[in-house]
């Protein structure tokens, strides 16, 4: 852990003091991730795609990667999609409980240092305007920067943008969800340029929203991107996750 986390968590010490939290798992007063939901989190294990990092029977490839590689070279999520997962980052993104993200960065650092990957920079997947404004922050922002300051690693939110608007994917399957991202971001050359970079988003589905972002970072020069994400949603989720 780096010096500067150590002040990040003392001054969320200092919040928390002030103002008693409630676990994002249960509810739980006096803590934002309390011990026990810790202990419920249902890691993604077993053999994974090396592409997606969806959890596959056999093979290297699931047929989704098989058929159409993604743009990063590898994502990896942290949780499966189920409580109390699922009810933290419903209270990241729309309960403003915005001391949950330092709590999740510890253990999504702990998790994206074993990987092993040389990151050179950390930017999360951007919000539009319309729906940055409507919420009034990037609730991936959140625990990506308290991650890239617990690994050491450089955080460049400004390195990718999104250029247009687009439908929220909820509902949406997998094709529509591409067709949706196609072209809708641009990355900064003067930043990514012949860069390693580490994305992170809060859920990952199909990987589209990933793909198309890293897309963006591969013709900007970046020299290629890994992706990160706090939860994964398995096939018996189905597409209409919130």
């Amino acid at each position: 852990m780096s010096w500067p986390y150590s002040l990040v968590q003392w001054w969320w010490g200092c919040i928390d003091w002030l103002y008693p939290p409630q676990c994002g798992g249960c509810n739980r007063p006096g803590y934002r991730w309390c011990p026990d939901c810790q202990d419920r989190v249902q890691t993604v294990s077993g053999s994974l795609c090396e592409a997606c990092g969806i959890p596959i029977s056999g093979g290297t490839l699931c047929p989704s990667c098989r058929e159409e590689r993604p743009a990063f070279r590898a994502l990896r999520s942290w949780a499966v999609f189920e409580e109390p997962v699922r009810s933290a980052l419903h209270r990241l993104k729309y309960r403003r409980n915005m001391g949950l993200g330092e709590a999740l960065a510890h253990p999504l650092a702990d998790f994206a240092i074993r990987q092993g990957w040389r990151v050179d920079l950390v930017t999360p997947v951007p919000l539009g305007r319309r729906r940055l404004r409507e919420r009034g922050y990037n609730q991936v922002a959140l625990f990506a920067w308290p991650l890239a300051v617990f690994a050491g690693w450089t955080y460049a939110p400004g390195a990718v943008r999104r250029i247009r608007e687009t439908r929220s994917q909820v509902g949406l399957s997998a094709e529509e969800r591409r067709q949706n991202m196609q072209a809708a971001f641009r990355a900064d050359v003067l930043q990514v340029k012949g860069k390693t970079v580490l994305l992170v988003d809060d859920v990952a589905t199909t990987g589209a929203t990933l793909s198309a972002c890293a897309q963006a970072f591969l013709e900007a020069g970046a020299q290629e991107v890994v992706a990160l994400t706090v939860a994964r949603a398995l096939p018996h989720h189905g597409l209409k996750i919130v």
